[in-house]
């Protein structure tokens, strides 16, 4: 399962936030995307202050590669 589409048009926070969450849905099971839309929601509040434009980016940018990484654990076999 590769990420969505997209990925490298997130410059935002909030494009972020509903990119991953729409990565969320093609998680294969109801729990697993509990687990991760709660994770992403307190990730979202942790840094919700933030204000470095380069921290922002940075933070972005590992949020992506996070989400690839989730999606290629969860992928389904062939």
């Amino acid at each position: 399962m590769a990420p969505l589409p997209g990925a490298e048009l997130v410059q935002k926070p909030l494009q972020l936030y509903r990119y991953l969450l729409r990565c969320c849905r093609q998680l294969p099971e109801e729990n697993i995307r509990q687990h991760y839309r709660h994770a992403i929601r307190q990730s979202f509040k942790v840094h919700e202050d933030e204000d470095n434009p380069e921290r922002i980016q940075q933070i972005i940018k590992r949020a992506i590669e996070d989400a690839d990484w989730v999606m290629n654990k969860y992928k389904k076999p062939k």
